[in-house]
């Protein structure tokens, strides 16, 4: 070997020795809201003053309120687990994050805390879903799987007005 290529040679060894060796890559970021910084999460209703309920939907494909969405929700047990369902968006938290609330279809007449709102594009089985109102989420913009439709202003009221009585949140603006 001549002197040139030595050196290099020591000099490549040397970089192998602190690279790291059979080292898994690091795992993905959930983008589906399931956990991570962009995660769907319950929060504690927001005090009377944090709070604006607004209505502006736009298909622009980030979430505004009036519209609803799809992203991965917790159960209520907390334990990691949840499914895909439909918020409806009730207002901005702040610049990558909404305040929504859930929907289901699964019956709850006479439930205080849920409010019917009949069928909707936002189920493909135009199933009837209702509105909880007690449990509030935080969706990050890069949570949410898809816009599914705007709520028409009339139902949106509905719900505007059953969040103000319950918490105090202005409405409107």
């Amino acid at each position: 070997m001549n002197d040139v290529t030595e050196p290099s040679r020591l000099l490549a060894r040397l970089a192998s020795l602190f690279r790291p060796q059979n080292q898994a890559p690091a795992p993905a970021i959930p983008r589906d809201g399931s956990s991570g910084p962009a995660g769907t999460v319950e929060v504690p209703p927001p005090s009377r003053d944090a709070l604006r309920i607004t209505y502006s939907p736009d298909p622009d494909g980030s979430p505004d309120a009036g519209e609803i969405l799809w992203t991965w929700v917790p159960y209520d047990e907390n334990d990691g687990r949840g499914k895909d369902r439909p918020v409806l968006v009730v207002a901005r938290q702040d610049d990558v994050r909404v305040y929504a609330v859930r929907l289901t279809s699964k019956a709850h007449d006479g439930d205080r805390d849920f409010l019917p709102i009949g069928t909707g594009e936002w189920d493909s089985r135009g199933r009837p879903s209702w509105v909880d109102v007690e449990q509030i989420y935080s969706v990050h913009r890069d949570g949410m799987r898809r816009e599914a439709s705007a709520l028409d202003l009339d139902r949106f009221v509905r719900i505007a007005d059953a969040l103000h009585r319950r918490y105090g949140w202005a409405v409107g603006g």
